[in-house]
């Protein structure tokens, strides 16, 4: 018997019916083992010798394997044809190794798509490990453990509320929070279009002005609107005729296959795919046998699959879509050995793949891989010059039209931020002395925009374009930095949060060489030299420690006062950016007499008067300039409640502003929202948030009291145990009975759903057919098959969680084994008491020195 070891169950399934009887094949369910989590796991003094240890999870995993290895005449070690791949391979060896159960004959076998003819080819002909990538996969991870393990405890001691610090993760943040300040810094300037709507043969068209008064006309020529209605003026006066008709002929080539990161940017413009759920998608694609391997640099394609290519288009379109000669693309990977096969489909006469978000996928897949082989699109550009009988003035008409689509006949490649310039519209045949009439003049005022704020695609891009880490770790790094609240998603857009733009000056103040663009792909090169074999990973390791290390103890050095100090001045055009008035920014607002300052406090930093304790206004660190209502300026009192006497005070607390009213056990406290009714804070509006919740009535089924009220989520109607949520303050105070019991039928169902109300039915489990169902627990949303139940990760978004993704979830966590249930420790019963005679109570013993427990390192990014 052979055994064969992949990482997955779906993908040994799918390749176990390929080898038929003679061959066992079991899953590692990914990594076996890791580094500790703790102090000493990388050793730099001892040549960065390492310790691993076996996933506590991956028992069950392991011992099938072990068991299967002692009777194995042969192993294969068939994991992914990458570093992480090659990784998985090399600790499932050393751990057979180690149990001495190692068959006689070792191979490796790597196959770039889950299809017959390529599995049992390269699993009949096995090669040896390759070292130079597990190599590079030994330095990547000790780097990653290095940096997270020594800049993360320094983050902890000197600035309060840091989480967490990486190598890749803290210049993918860099990159969204100078995108945030050049936002800030942005001063948008004024200017005015000026176009005709112009009619010839009955067609119409938009001609620009391009020539005013004898001057060229840029974009931001005309500033002002006098100016913009002088030039409307001149124009709706002028008699304009053809000058020149300019046509040029184009061709648009195809974009080349998918590689991993141009299949995470057009996942994201195109399906609106996070970078991690369209690398989930794709791997449950790929383990299908649809897709090659979708952790990939390259974008050439096999000869055969071109030929596969090119058949398909010429069944589909006539033979005028088939290019003379098959497109060859070429990679720009610097290392040859991570560089696969482009993503494509393993069998172009299938267009649909799955059903869900992975027929989505394979859809984009396909036709992007189709299309690569696609005759170029052929263009004809036209571009109209008019001028008026002066020669002092001039408009400019543009227009596109396509002779041939070729391959835009089947896939168009996505943009993340269009340019309004561009113009695609049809213009009308014209020629040198025609005079279209006029119909209208337009002068449009518009302002210059800031930079967009980077979406997922855009992101990934950027990162690629600066060689920052490397495609296929893109998806888990924008995840660590949402899961660590440095950023927030609206809108598909990064914005960066107020602890991830601390963090970043941080970094940028006192680890500015670890957070610069070039000297992190200047690391990325070395690592790629050691996957080539033409570098040694120790050495690499060397020296990158003998700086970084001492300037990490240097900084822990500091005392945390003098850190802030330094951040104050380091962030000062942020903290304090000048004022219109032209006064002193850090001139405290509330004594006048203050200097601000930042300062570090026990739930990180904010702004604070030097007056301290005599003044005691502060602000948060995200409110530059005093900006929003959390500003504090010490308790403010409003007044005296009518009915009781009591005063009412307003405060500022670790959550914002708040009302307080009465002492000890009378005393009362309310949040103040955002929108509150009326927008100023006044002695009847503070009482009426006091008074809450309000009582609004007794529902006429339940029988039971329906209460309205404001929560740390917002504002609410409470009725039966259940919540639901309200729009706005408002509400709190005017909804009525018909509104309320509306609202409470309408609301979604949610953690007051029983278990026999599943909030979706998905389907058969495609492998044991049971039903699987999409149901709300306690902690959160699950699937179950009615044996097993499977949490879903907070990466899945339960509305577009597919069958096949729910399946997955069911069987990784069947094989993880029956959840282990808390036992809970009976109260012990007090016993009676017994009077009984003093007994002489020993000496007691000193006790042992309690030993430091270590310090747990960040999780690897």
């Amino acid at each position: 018997m052979k055994l064969v070891v992949v990482e997955s169950p779906a993908k040994a399934k799918t390749i176990e019916k390929y080898l038929g009887p003679g061959y066992t094949v079991l899953a590692s369910y990914g990594h076996v083992r890791d580094l500790p989590r703790k102090d000493g796991s990388v050793r730099p003094d001892e040549n960065f010798e390492m310790d691993w240890e076996v996933y506590a999870d991956k028992s069950r995993q392991l011992k099938a394997i072990t068991d299967a290895a002692k009777g194995a005449e042969a192993l294969i070690l068939a994991t992914d044809p990458d570093r992480e791949g090659e990784a998985i391979s090399w600790h499932v060896l050393e751990l057979l190794k180690k149990k001495k159960v190692l068959p006689a004959s070792v191979g490796r076998s790597t196959f770039n798509a889950i299809t017959k003819a390529a599995v049992t080819e390269a699993i009949a002909h096995p090669r040896e490990l390759d070292h130079d990538l597990i190599d590079a996969y030994r330095a990547r991870r000790a780097l990653d453990y290095l940096v997270g393990f020594t800049l993360s405890p320094v983050l902890w001691r000197k600035l309060p509320g840091a989480k967490s610090a990486g190598r890749v993760q803290s210049v993918a943040l860099r990159l969204v929070v100078e995108r945030e300040r050049e936002i800030e810094a942005f001063k948008p300037q004024e200017y005015w279009s000026i176009s005709a709507e112009m009619e010839q043969s009955g067609q119409g068209f938009v001609a620009r002005l391009t020539r005013w008064r004898g001057d060229k006309i840029d974009r931001l020529t005309v500033g002002a609107e006098g100016d913009a209605m002088a030039a409307k003026a001149d124009i709706e006066s002028g008699h304009f005729t053809v000058e020149s008709v300019d046509v040029k002929p184009q061709r648009r080539n195809p974009p080349p296959p998918f590689t991993t990161s141009t299949l995470q940017q057009e996942a994201a413009r195109k399906l609106g795919f996070s970078a991690s759920h369209t690398m989930r998608v794709a791997q449950g694609l790929y383990e299908d046998g649809a897709i090659t391997y979708m952790r990939t640099d390259g974008v050439q394609m096999d000869g055969s699959a071109i030929s596969a290519a090119r058949k398909a288009i010429a069944e589909r379109y006539d033979g005028g879509y088939v290019p003379d000669k098959p497109r060859i693309y070429k990679t720009k990977a610097k290392n040859a050995q991570e560089a696969h096969e482009a993503i494509r489909p393993t069998d172009f006469s299938k267009d649909r793949a799955g059903s869900g978000d992975h027929g989505r996928l394979y859809d984009l897949i396909f036709k992007r891989a189709m299309a690569s082989q696609m005759e170029s699109a052929a263009l004809e550009r036209t571009a109209v010059e008019l001028v008026d009988g002066t020669g002092q003035h001039a408009l400019r008409a543009t227009g596109q039209v396509v002779k041939f689509p070729g391959f835009l006949a089947l896939y168009t490649e996505g943009r993340d931020d269009k340019d309004d310039s561009d113009d695609d519209s049809l213009l009308p045949a014209m020629k040198v002395g025609d005079a279209p009439a006029k119909k209208s003049v337009d002068a449009v005022q518009s302002f210059t925009q800031p930079p967009p704020r980077y979406s997922e695609a855009s992101l990934v891009k950027r990162l690629e374009e600066l060689g920052i880490g490397r495609p296929s770790t893109y998806a888990s790094t924008l995840q660590v930095l949402k899961d660590r609240e440095y950023v927030k998603i609206e809108k598909n857009r990064f914005f960066a949060e107020e602890s991830g733009r601390l963090v970043t000056g941080f970094l940028e103040r006192f680890f500015e060489r670890y957070v610069a663009y070039d000297f992190t792909a200047g690391l990325e090169d070395q690592l790629d030299e050691i996957s080539g074999g033409r570098a040694d990973w120790q050495a690499v390791l060397r020296d990158f420690w003998k700086d970084f290390k001492p300037k990490t103890e240097e900084v822990m050095e500091r005392k945390p006062s003098e850190v802030t100090a330094e951040l104050d001045v380091f962030l000062s055009s942020y903290l304090f950016p000048p004022r219109d008035d032209g006064t002193d920014p850090r001139t405290c607002p509330a004594c006048a007499d203050g200097r601000l300052a930042l300062r570090g406090g026990r739930f990180g930093a904010f702004v604070a008067c030097s007056n301290y304790p005599e003044c005691k206004y502060t602000r948060r660190f995200a409110q530059p300039d005093g900006e929003g209502n959390g500003a504090d300026t010490g308790p403010e009192e409003l007044g005296n409640d009518p009915a009781s006497g009591l005063a009412v005070t307003k405060k500022v607390g670790r959550f914002g502003p708040y009302l307080e009213m009465g002492e000890g056990d009378e005393k009362k406290r309310a949040s103040i929202p955002r929108d509150l009714p009326g927008g100023e804070l006044t002695l009847e509006s503070a009482l009426k948030l006091l008074s809450l919740p309000r009582e609004v009535g007794i529902h006429p089924e339940s029988g039971k009291e329906i209460k309205a009220g404001i929560g740390r989520y917002g504002p609410f109607l409470l009725h039966d145990g259940k919540y639901t949520k309200l729009s706005t303050t408002e509400e709190v105070f005017d909804i009525g009975m018909n509104a309320a019991v509306v609202k409470i039928a309408e609301a979604p169902v949610g953690r007051g759903r029983t278990a026999r109300e599943p909030l979706k039915v998905l389907g058969a489990h495609p492998r044991t057919e049971a039903e699987i169902k999409l149901m709300e627990g306690r902690y959160g949303a699950y699937v179950t098959d009615g044996t097993t139940n499977a949490t879903l990760p907070k990466s899945i978004d339960k509305d577009v969680l597919t069958l096949e993704e729910a399946a997955q979830l069911i069987d990784e966590r069947a094989a993880k084994g029956p959840a282990k249930k808390k036992r809970k420790t009976p109260a012990k019963k007090k016993a009676p008491a017994k009077k009984k005679p003093a007994a002489k109570k020993p000496a007691a013993k000193k006790p042992a020195a309690k030993k430091a427990p270590a310090t747990k390192a960040p999780k690897a990014e």
